[in-house]
């Protein structure tokens, strides 16, 4: 199988194609085909050795990826050949508050990634995919969309609250598409003119250009008359 992998050195020119052997998947893992994979501006730190230089090489990069099931390792109940999965973000993150073994357990970071053809990870690291979203579709999910997820949930999030946005980077989208899909009031920040048009695609009410308007926590109190939001992403 095909591999990229950050050799003895940090840097792009370091990030290697090569060839090894599919992995056999352990006890409780699956051997999962990675049919598609996203890139995070953590990942492109990560390759140029700007996230952590305690990091260890060599290193697979990129977290977030979907594929499908190809075989499963003793002691798997949760998935079979042939399920469509999504990788987590955190391999031994699965409830409550995190803990330094979890913390120890980030794809592409502290362990190797999903930048490769095949690769075995644990059955309860391991996401199911919706049956309408394409490959390509659910590796954008893993870190980006659920840290707007949590955010926007955490707190019992309802219909009717205004969400400010700061910026347009992967978790301020998908907070705005999941908060007009809740029916949330979004106001989007950037300081591109062409992004804030693209977020109101998505479902943005408002665009603030925080180059062209530097208070724009005072246009934000102008556009809520006066009340602020209830949300801050």
């Amino acid at each position: 199988m095909k591999l990229y992998r950050i050799e003895k050195e940090f840097g792009i020119d370091n990030l290697k194609m090569l060839e090894k052997e599919e992995p056999k998947p352990g006890y409780q893992h699956v051997l999962v085909k990675m049919r598609a994979a996203s890139i995070n501006y953590r990942d492109l730190l990560m390759i140029r050795g700007m996230y952590s230089r305690n990091l260890r090489l060599p290193l697979i990069p990129f977290s977030d990826g979907a594929g499908e099931v190809v075989t499963i390792g003793e002691g798997v109940t949760r998935w079979k050949p042939g399920d469509r999965v999504m990788s987590a973000f955190f391999q031994k993150w699965i409830s409550g508050p995190i803990t330094a073994a979890a913390a120890k357990s980030a794809l592409g970071g502290a362990i190797d990634g999903v930048l490769a053809q095949y690769v075995a990870l644990h059955e309860e690291g391991l996401v199911a995919m919706p049956e309408h979203l394409s490959f390509e579709e659910g590796a954008t999910l893993p870190c980006a969309a659920l840290a707007a997820w949590h955010a926007l949930n955490t707190g019992r999030f309802t219909c009717g609250e205004t969400v400010l946005t700061l910026g347009t980077g992967g978790v301020s989208v998908f907070a705005v598409q999941f908060g007009k899909a809740a029916g949330a009031r979004l106001i989007g920040t950037s300081s591109s003119d062409e992004k804030l048009e693209r977020v109101k695609e998505m479902g943005a009410t408002e665009g603030i250009n925080y180059k062209t308007e530097p208070d724009w926590d005072k246009k934000v109190l102008e556009l809520t008359g006066g009340r602020g939001v209830d949300r801050v992403i």
